[in-house]
């Protein structure tokens, strides 16, 4: 066990940080203590400010978030940016929200670091697909209505069109968890619809889960997209489709605390694309 103020590994090295869904009580004891001895810590957008609020005052922050079809830095450029820091002899924590190896892109930046010749280490996060369904009163597996789950990405890239395998999302005893799905959802819905899948079948929508910004709403396949637009749900939204999501509404206990107004901006730019 490390003592408070010192360092939980050798400098040099990048360590790939889950940050949970956003409820810093949902940290792991090993990311608060790497985040209380870092020397630079890299961030995406999703990660709360009450989080930020733990990093020590005079640690580098450096934002690298990214919006729909915007990133303030690319990823190529992030990629050069761990490198460079812990060439520095850095202690780097590259900071993800929820498991930085859930569509967190944290594989794509661990390759990096192996091919660069950088030691890195991968520290687990709770993945928003559990967190933020059980602060919506959801349980993804529930004995005798889900006995599994899947979850898939809904984002589009470059106005593509998102192509899953439908046909295999059709399981009434498996709930369907999807990231990122928002502003397809009337996509998915159709195409869930069109493999089979009953337009009364439960669903839910759930913004900013585990924080005090969480809303969530609670229907069916065929009415979630009109709740979504009724109560004006933002990204970061999870979508969970299944006969479990009809729990929500019975065990939804989370009451939001009030919005903290605190800012932490970054400390630090990164000068790239």
């Amino acid at each position: 066990m490390s003592v408070a103020g010192e360092k939980c590994g050798p400098c040099g090295k990048v360590y790939l940080v889950g940050a949970g869904p956003g409820d810093p009580d949902l940290l792991t004891v090993r990311a608060m203590r790497l985040l209380s001895t870092a020397d630079v810590v890299v961030y995406d957008r999703l990660i709360s400010r009450e989080i930020l609020s733990l990093v020590p005052v005079g640690v580098s922050r450096i934002a690298v978030g990214k919006y729909s079809g915007y990133h303030s830095v690319c990823q190529d450029e992030t990629n050069k940016m761990l490198v460079a820091l812990a060439k520095s002899n850095r202690c780097v924590v590259r900071l993800k929200g929820g498991d930085p190896f859930v569509f967190g892109r944290g594989g794509e930046e661990a390759l990096y670091m192996r091919r660069s010749g950088i030691t890195f280490e991968v520290v687990p996060g709770i993945t928003a697909a559990v967190a933020c369904s059980a602060y919506a009163g959801i349980p993804l597996t529930h004995r005798g209505v889900s006995k599994g789950f899947r979850v898939v990405t809904g984002h589009l890239q470059e106005n593509g069109t998102l192509e899953l395998d439908w046909d295999a999302m059709v399981d009434p005893e498996c709930t369907l968890v999807i990231y990122m799905g928002l502003g397809s959802l009337a996509h998915v819905a159709k195409r869930l619809e069109e493999a089979g899948l009953g337009a009364e079948t439960p669903a839910a929508a759930i913004q900013d889960g585990t924080t005090s910004k969480q809303k969530a709403v609670y229907g069916t396949l065929a009415s979630l997209g009109a709740l979504v637009q009724q109560h004006n749900l933002q990204p970061p939204t999870l979508i969970v489709i299944g006969h479990s999501a009809a729990l929500g509404a019975k065990l939804a206990w989370f009451d939001p605390l009030l919005e903290q107004e605190d800012e932490y901006a970054p400390s630090a730019v990164w000068a790239g694309c």
